[in-house]
């Protein structure tokens, strides 16, 4: 994948997650980005490494997308030709599968932005692995989820649990 066509898609994710429900444009990038990291990038630089006539960014551009974003800036750059991921080790593997899994889950949920913004925060997780396993100890502890939410999120009180779906697996979805 190419760092344009990177930089597409998390403008995508970004729009979903602001509640747009479509990509940001390159415009609205460049503002938020004014606003929110108080420096600048320009929509034309944005579009010629979308576009792929400038093939790579300063140091410092890809420092501030990669802030914005919420990356590593080593997410930033062109993927080398014949990259797999399955030459990198088995967990790395897991995390980025998990990852992509995440983003990809986070569109489809576009119209629920709260599990839409989970999904993405879950993915921007260092260890996104040990998160859905502590998430599943939660639950494995009786009660314990509805608790966790009601101190957490005294105004949703028992949403939690409201589908009867119990969390067991013939309830999981696809």
């Amino acid at each position: 994948m190419t760092v344009g066509e990177k930089i597409r898609y998390l403008r995508e994710v970004e729009g979903s997650l602001r509640g747009l429900g479509r990509p940001m444009t390159q415009q609205e990038l460049v503002q938020a980005i004014r606003k929110e990291q108080r420096q600048s990038i320009s929509q034309s630089y944005i579009s010629q490494i979308e576009s792929g006539s400038r093939p790579h960014m300063t140091q410092a551009s890809r420092a501030l997308l990669a802030r914005f974003f919420k990356v590593h800036p080593g997410f930033l750059v062109d993927d080398p030709e014949g990259y797999h991921t399955e030459l990198v080790s088995d967990l790395r593997t897991t995390e980025g599968k998990l990852d992509v899994w995440l983003l990809q889950a986070s569109e489809r949920f576009a119209g629920d932005s709260e599990v839409s913004d989970v999904l993405v925060k879950l993915a921007r997780q260092k260890d996104t692995r040990s998160c859905f396993v502590l998430m599943g100890a939660i639950l494995d502890t009786p009660g314990l989820a509805d608790r966790l939410l009601e101190a957490l999120q005294p105004d949703k009180r028992g949403r939690a649990g409201k589908s009867g779906k119990g969390g067991t697996p013939e309830n999981d979805v696809e």
